[in-house]
């Protein structure tokens, strides 16, 4: 979970200047969809967390 928070202030809160609070939500949150979905990981053999998790699922069912 720290590695995330450190990933999030580096790559978009630290980068961004926010004109509301409404639209720092929005950013925030198409941030955690790309980390989610989109982003490797170097800890999961440079997969996202969602292609991680499906293969583990389908070589454990």
């Amino acid at each position: 979970m720290e590695s995330f928070f450190r990933s999030l202030k580096a790559e978009r809160v630290y980068l961004m200047r926010y004109a509301s609070y409404q639209e720092a939500k929005t950013d925030l949150f198409d941030y955690i969809r790309f980390y989610n979905h989109r982003r490797r990981h170097t800890t999961q053999g440079y997969l996202s967390p969602m292609e991680f998790e499906r293969r583990y699922s389908s070589s454990n069912s």
